[in-house]
């Protein structure tokens, strides 16, 4: 209960802050707002919602790679609808969602639990790399110089043996059985380019609504740094206030900080929007799913094919 209230209160104080700036600058932040375009507005949705999209492609290939294919349909039912555990104080309620969707459809929990560890990590080395490599003269960036020091870390821990070492650590600690095989390195290159795709189109979200035509290296390289700040901060829901802050803190000495308030507004508000979407949509594209997926046997230790899902009831292959 202790922990709870320590993280709302974190977030709070992150909120407050963002809130300080914003009334600071209320009439410049609420002018740069009414200067964007419509479209430009639009179209920086659609780019979120384009990037969810590949990094979905990413996730599901993960999951693949581990054992378990399924559709986009039921992967992006599995992944969108889960997340929006994100937004509840703690860090386990995307997990236990996700986990839980994933037994819906075939797999099992310690698979999910890999697959979104897996994810987790490709998208903060990949964040991080963009970032150092786009953000590299701005001073603000120069002063966190050492989360660049996680990117030969993070590329270490992709190697498979690696990999699987260390996620059947994180399992036994969560009382899951191990994973049954090492997860392909091509699958790891397959994810990581999908990844860094989906990195490029946010990156337009930003450029969009900045309204600079010379700043499309720099809002992606931004915006990747702004998210990696807030995943980093693990104590607050979804990175509220301390990701829009990171990206006051970058954009803000280049296009100003009443812009850079009203672009960290608009990229906070987009991504809301965006998940609350696609987790509508999925739901609908996969609710008829889970009836024929095929079913396993959840023994809890007794390292049975059983736990396998593309195997049937009886143990053999699925033709």
């Amino acid at each position: 209960m202790l922990r709870r209230l320590l993280r709302l209160l974190l977030a709070l104080v992150a909120l407050g802050f963002l809130g300080y700036g914003l009334a600071a600058n209320w009439e410049e932040t609420t002018g740069a707002l009414a200067r964007m375009s419509p479209w430009a507005v639009l179209g920086a949705f659609g780019s979120v919602l384009l990037g969810q999209f590949f990094m979905l492609v990413a996730w599901r290939e993960i999951l693949a790679g581990l054992g378990t294919r399924v559709p986009v349909r039921v992967a992006g039912r599995i992944m969108f609808v889960g997340q929006l555990g994100k937004y509840i104080p703690g860090a386990v309620w995307a997990y236990a969602a996700m986990m839980d969707l994933g037994r819906d459809h075939g797999s099992p929990p310690r698979r999910t639990f890999a697959t979104i560890s897996l994810g987790l990590v490709i998208n903060l080395g990949v964040a991080i790399s963009i970032a150092a490599a786009t953000l590299g003269t701005l001073e603000a960036v120069r002063q966190a110089w050492y989360l660049v020091l996680l990117v030969p870390v993070i590329i270490v821990c992709l190697h498979p043996k690696v990999l699987t070492w260390g996620l059947n650590l994180a399992l036994r600690i969560a009382r899951k059985e191990p994973l049954e095989s090492v997860l392909p390195g091509r699958t790891v290159l397959v994810a990581v380019g999908w990844t860094a795709l989906g990195w490029l189109v946010y990156g337009l979200h930003i450029w969009l609504v900045a309204g600079s035509a010379d700043l499309y290296v720099i809002a992606t390289g931004a915006y990747a740094f702004a998210w990696a700040t807030g995943i980093l901060t693990v104590v607050v829901p979804a990175g509220v206030g301390v990701r829009e802050g990171a990206l006051v803190l970058v954009l803000g000495p280049v296009i100003g900080t009443p812009a850079a308030l009203a672009v960290a507004i608009v990229s906070r508000v987009a991504f809301t929007l965006a998940d609350a979407a696609l987790a509508g949509l999925f739901v609908l594209l996969g609710r008829q799913a889970a009836s024929s997926v095929p079913a396993y046997a959840d023994q809890n230790g007794s390292g049975s094919t059983a736990l396998t899902p593309d195997r049937n009831l009886s143990g053999s292959p699925e033709a």
